[in-house]
């Protein structure tokens, strides 16, 4: 066992105990990853912050049921990924979700552009999707989830899931050849 993972262990048993100076440790140790999750899912910082703490909250109220002979990490990205999806899902009592008509209507584009940008852009490019299709195209694509999966965990149909990852796609497409021809 090396030096970080004893580390983690005995912050993890404090914050089993409660103690607020794992807790603190933990959120400090582990906030960038989260926030980079959740950024991917909500698509701006303050929502993002909101479900961060959320996850963490969910994290320390189970955190007595993390199975310490797994990985810490999985384990944690599994409870802030559902804590996005709690969001989206709150959120999108005020969105429409995409019908499968409208993507059955859309246009066929190129399998994928040749562009210089960088993750962080590209990740910006997908912050910009609709709260629906952010979350459809994340647990596709990013998480590996298949479409009836991805219904479940939404409360949506397959047909509405596979039409959000089709515009998802579209959209992106868009914006990257957008973006590849200004600079181009």
């Amino acid at each position: 066992m090396t030096r970080i993972e004893k580390l983690l262990e005995l912050v993890i048993t404090g914050c089993k105990k409660n103690d607020r100076q794992s807790q603190q440790e933990l959120y400090r140790n582990f906030y960038s990853y989260g926030m980079s999750i959740c950024l991917r899912y909500t698509g701006n910082s303050s929502d993002a912050t909101e479900v961060l703490n959320d996850g963490f909250f969910k994290v320390f109220k189970n955190i007595k049921k993390f199975d310490e002979t797994k990985p810490f990490k999985p384990w944690l990205r599994r409870i802030l990924v559902n804590a996005c999806l709690d969001h989206i899902k709150k959120e999108s009592k005020h969105s429409q979700l995409a019908d499968i008509t409208e993507a059955e209507q859309e246009q066929s584009f190129s399998q994928s552009p040749d562009h210089d940008l960088s993750y962080e852009e590209i990740l910006s490019k997908v912050g910009q999707l609709s709260p629906a299709y952010r979350a459809v195209f994340n647990l596709y694509v990013i998480e590996g989830y298949k479409h009836n999966e991805i219904a479940e965990q939404l409360g949506i149909t397959v047909s509405t899931s596979k039409a959000n990852l089709t515009r998802a796609k579209a959209i992106l497409r868009s914006m990257l050849d957008k973006e590849v021809y200004r600079y181009g």
